[in-house]
């Protein structure tokens, strides 16, 4: 997607992967982020992930695969454009005027049973795209252990601070951000991460 065939083309293409991956959205900061001390899943987890290529449900598959943790999709009553540039434009305006796109389903379904949330989701403009922060204001995360993972494709992690603000109650775990086409490549990282977060036992292999 990122591959620059016409020369012209080099600076605007340059100036729209900086701006979409965080370069230069003010969305995210400095942000406390607590280290699990003991086994933080007990309990079965509830992974949440939001995807538009795949990417962000490939780590939730690796997760679901290593904890047996429950799925929640976060899906969007109205599609996001399969053209990337579109979904760049689109996302900004959401993203700059606070619109919240309505989901297909709101509320993840028993979500009081759940202690451990894993969050996915790919980094837009430098933070959670609108469809999470809709999720987010929908279900009350108040006493929950929330464990981002994210995708990217250049600009490392990012939303963290957007998280806190729309969940102030629940305690943020160290997430794992992975390169969105190495995605599918990924399984030592995923373990070493869970291994790190004491969800994993430390012989796990991928």
């Amino acid at each position: 997607m990122r591959q620059i065939l016409v020369f012209p083309l080099v600076l605007s293409m340059l100036a729209l992967v900086t701006l979409f991956t965080g370069a230069a959205f003010a969305h995210h900061g400095p942000a406390h982020i607590q280290t699990a001390a003991a086994p933080v899943a007990a309990k079965k987890p509830l992974i949440v992930y939001f995807t538009r290529t795949g990417s962000t449900k490939t780590i939730a598959d690796m997760i679901r695969e290593r904890t047996g943790g429950d799925f929640f999709e976060v899906v969007p009553q109205n599609a996001y454009p399969a053209d990337y540039k579109a979904t760049t434009e689109q996302a900004r305006r959401e993203l700059d005027s606070g619109y919240r796109p309505a989901l297909k389903i709101p509320s993840a379904p028993n979500l009081e049973t759940y202690d451990v949330v894993f969050l996915g989701y790919p980094i837009w403009w430098g933070t959670i795209p609108p469809a999470v922060m809709t999720f987010l204001e929908a279900n009350d995360m108040s006493g929950k252990t929330i464990i981002p993972f994210m995708t990217h494709g250049g600009g490392g992690t990012g939303g963290i601070t957007d998280i806190q603000k729309l969940a102030p109650k629940a305690s943020l775990l160290e997430g794992l951000t992975v390169y969105g086409t190495r995605a599918g490549n990924s399984g030592n990282e995923v373990n070493a991460w869970l291994r790190k977060l004491g969800i994993l036992p430390g012989n796990a292999q991928a």
